[in-house]
């Protein structure tokens, strides 16, 4: 705008001098060049002007987006971090739970070699007799052979077998805390002519109920501690139709558990 005032003065100036003073037409000449001139950087500034009003108003526009930018990176930064804060959290107690439930199936563990040990000393005497001790899923399994308990057939334990049974039940009785379930078993041929058994589902159950009854009324085992079932023949130890394999099926099993209340409670808080 200043420019366009100083051109008009110019042309004033020219005027006047004109009017004054007779100009030889080679110094017309160059005031009207220079006019010119003045003109073109003129238009050439104001365009610049605008240009650089429009440049101005595109980076104001692109600041205020960055802003809004980093403002949604911060919202989101502090979104993501509280988020970590709570999964580090959670983390953290259910690392201190893992533990807790290690430590409590470690001390079963514990609790089962140990009960295995006394149950292997006691029944030292009758393990050639088919007696076995071992540990499964942290239960402790004592089986008997059929023949170490009952007669052929029979559902009446016998001398030796009560013998085996008043040693295990010392030790049942020494370790209130151990739950005991007693399973009968039989091998896969069919009962023939032994009264009130009709099956080997009432051989393996009565033979169960017999060896609870026993421990219970005898030896004073708590019976709220005792179950008895009866499994038959479907749950074999060998498959292979040999008569030694199905004398092997023919047993007892006594599955001792150490109580667990402490792991149930920590599982259902």
């Amino acid at each position: 705008m200043k420019i366009t005032y100083y051109l008009l003065a110019l042309a004033l100036t020219l005027t006047l001098y004109s009017s004054c003073k007779i100009m030889s037409p080679k110094a017309y000449k160059a005031l009207i060049a220079e006019r010119d001139s003045l003109t073109t950087r003129t238009e050439t500034l104001e365009t610049q002007v605008f240009q650089l009003k429009a440049d101005t108003m595109r980076l104001h526009r692109e600041l205020a987006d960055l802003s809004n930018n980093n403002s949604a990176l911060n919202s989101n930064l502090n979104t993501s971090s509280s988020k970590l804060r709570r999964l580090a959290a959670d983390l953290e107690k259910r690392e201190a739970r893992l533990k807790e439930v290690e430590d409590i199936l470690r001390k079963r563990d514990e609790a089962a070699n140990a009960l295995k040990n006394k149950l292997q000393q006691a029944l030292l005497g009758f393990q050639q007799s088919g007696l076995t001790v071992d540990i499964r899923n942290g239960k402790v399994y004592v089986s008997l052979a059929d023949k170490l308990l009952f007669p052929s057939g029979s559902i009446v334990i016998d001398d030796k077998g009560k013998a085996a049974l008043k040693q295990l039940a010392v030790v049942l009785n020494k370790e209130p805390d151990i739950n005991v379930a007693i399973e009968g078993h039989t091998d896969d041929k069919k009962v023939l002519n032994l009264g009130q058994i009709k099956d080997n589902w009432d051989l393996s159950v009565l033979r169960a109920t017999s060896v609870t009854r026993y421990l219970t009324e005898v030896e004073k085992v708590d019976p709220h501690r005792l179950t008895a079932t009866g499994k038959s023949e479907f749950q074999p130890i060998d498959t292979a139709p040999t008569n030694e394999a199905r004398a092997k099926n023919r047993r007892i099993e006594i599955v001792l558990t150490p109580r667990l209340d402490e792991l149930y409670n920590l599982i259902t808080k």
